[in-house]
């Protein structure tokens, strides 16, 4: 489930602190530090605060309007950092204003999905499947904003298709709807249908990247599948408040950087399917230029797409 990848991070960020040398306002971190995550629980054994609700949005303007001490930062995504501009009009933050960015998490690549008797064989089929039965179909997804909204708003857009949308109060009850048949199909982040994928329990039909995944290397990409245009790779990144003191965020920055690099880590995320950061992709100004092209990349695609429901 998506509550996976913080935890992991969480954890070594942690282990990070821990072999930080001394800096400027070393005597930080003093206490626990509050992770908020706009994802639901699911059994986390550090201290993760679950804000769901508005597509992570939610979540994300309690972390703008927290005290910009450190002590609370946030994992945002695509959804609650990007695509959140244009299907809220009336946002409680900026997402390239209000946040102080520290560095990107990883890359999760987007899948589109099924209950595992739909009767589509492959994605081409799918197409047309769709197309032809759209007004008897459902989509589940984790609330208006998010990431498996966005990018399956994106994929009906290209189908000219609009089936019944149906929001869910996050990632994990969607999933659970779709694995028992009450839904049709849904597009989400690998990170949080491997398992579920390798045991049959849901059809994975294409992943929206140029090349496979070695976490599922029998899905296609959307290009040999059929739909070349469905490029969709969602990603996780830490933010802090605004006005975060600047040696503060450094050390949060080094934390995860060293995070990324611990070996145990790099392959848990990549048997999760996430495609991990290079070097020059880490850190606050990277991840400050990524918020800004995605917001200028799903603005034009949001609303072309028209009224969403």
């Amino acid at each position: 489930m998506a509550h996976v990848l913080p935890r992991a991070i969480a954890l070594l960020a942690a282990l990070g602190f821990a072999a930080a040398p001394a800096a400027a306002q070393d005597d930080y971190p003093r206490r626990p530090i509050t992770l908020i995550v706009p994802f639901a629980a699911g059994g986390q054994l550090i201290i993760i605060e679950n804000v769901v609700g508005a597509g992570g949005t939610t979540a994300s303007t309690r972390a703008a309007r927290a005290n910009p001490d450190g002590y609370s930062i946030e994992m945002g995504h695509m959804g609650t950092h990007a695509a959140s501009v244009a299907l809220y009009p009336n946002l409680a933050y900026k997402p390239d204003v209000d946040f102080a960015p520290i560095g990107l998490v990883a890359g999760t690549p987007v899948l589109i999905l099924a209950r595992k008797d739909f009767p589509p064989a492959n994605l081409k089929e799918f197409v047309t499947y769709v197309k032809a039965n759209v007004d008897k179909l459902n989509m589940a997804h984790a609330g208006v904003g998010s990431v498996s909204f966005t990018t399956c708003l994106l994929l009906n857009s290209m189908l000219g298709v609009k089936p019944t949308s149906i929001p869910f109060n996050g990632t994990g009850p969607a999933l659970t709807a779709l694995i028992s048949g009450q839904v049709d199909y849904m597009c989400d982040q690998i990170v949080n249908v491997v398992q579920q994928v390798l045991a049959g329990q849901i059809k994975a039909y294409a992943i929206g990247t140029p090349e496979r995944s070695p976490a599922l290397p029998n899905v296609p990409t959307s290009k040999e599948a059929g739909l070349p245009e469905f490029q969709a790779q969602a990603w996780n990144a830490l933010f802090a408040p605004k006005d975060t003191p600047k040696p503060i965020l450094d050390k949060l920055t080094d934390a995860l950087d060293k995070a990324l690099d611990d070996e145990h880590t790099r392959q848990r995320l990549l048997e999760l399917g996430s495609v991990l950061p290079g070097k020059a992709e880490r850190g606050q100004r990277p991840l400050a230029a990524l918020v800004k092209s995605e917001i200028e990349r799903w603005t034009p695609i949001i609303k072309a797409a028209g009224p969403t429901n």
